[in-house]
């Protein structure tokens, strides 16, 4: 498998989710680039979030969200100084 720019930009949409607020969601206006918005559109139709463009995470989409978040803390973590 291999991370095209869709999936890319799919991961930095999840990235975008406070976690620590659960009621909380986001909005991506039709004004962002067409990469996010095309992304928050792929995510609905996953069934991760609520609305097409952004929302709130479903149970799924908060798995994901949390998995994303934590590969990228990990990352960031083991970079080099």
């Amino acid at each position: 498998m291999s991370f095209t720019p869709e999936l890319i930009a799919e991961l930095e949409v999840l990235a975008l989710f406070n976690l620590d607020s659960h009621q909380e969601g986001i909005k991506v206006h039709s004004n962002a680039s067409p990469a996010l918005v095309a992304a928050a559109q792929r995510l609905h139709d996953k069934q991760l979030t609520d609305q097409p463009d952004g929302g709130y995470l479903t149970s799924l989409g908060l798995d994901a969200a949390q998995n994303v978040q934590q590969v990228l803390t990990i990352l960031k973590a083991a970079q080099p100084a």
